[in-house]
């Protein structure tokens, strides 16, 4: 069985590859490459994540720290939500982001669309339930 890190690593390859498009579980999600910093060991690194667009915002696209349910928040939050920003790579487009945290409400409503869209992450939610809640992130052009 492979690694996490092979996993994430096959599916940048294809993304690159592919102008942004993967196939296998994640053919035709929308998937953005986020880099962010290591905040332990200060390594450049890539996270491949789906993303919900803004629905009156071209330039926000949302993130959903789910690690397919585990009880745990993905690393990648904590690096971005420290600093505060990152880069993305959507398609073959590549440019620094804001990141901000959502919350209350507005968190449940793009939570709750993500869900209805692709029901993995209803599930995610479900494992996560009574555990944490899975953190929703706005990455906004910087």
């Amino acid at each position: 069985m492979s690694s996490p890190s092979d996993w994430n690593t096959n599916i940048i390859n294809e993304f690159r590859a592919n102008q942004g498009r993967v196939g296998g579980p994640f053919e035709g999600a929308p998937l953005v490459l986020v880099h962010h910093r290591g905040r332990k060991t200060g390594r450049d690194l890539v996270s491949p994540l789906m993303y919900l667009q803004d629905e009156h915002d071209p330039d926000t696209i949302y993130v959903f720290a789910s690690k397919a349910g585990a009880p745990s928040n993905p690393d990648w939050y904590y690096n971005v939500v420290t600093t505060g920003n990152a880069e993305i790579e959507r398609g073959t487009e590549q440019h620094p982001v804001a990141v901000t945290e959502v919350t209350g409400d507005e968190r449940d409503r793009i939570f709750d669309e993500q869900a209805r869209r692709y029901p993995g992450f209803a599930e995610y939610a479900e494992k996560t339930a009574g555990i944490r809640t899975i953190p929703v992130l706005a990455l906004r052009r910087a």
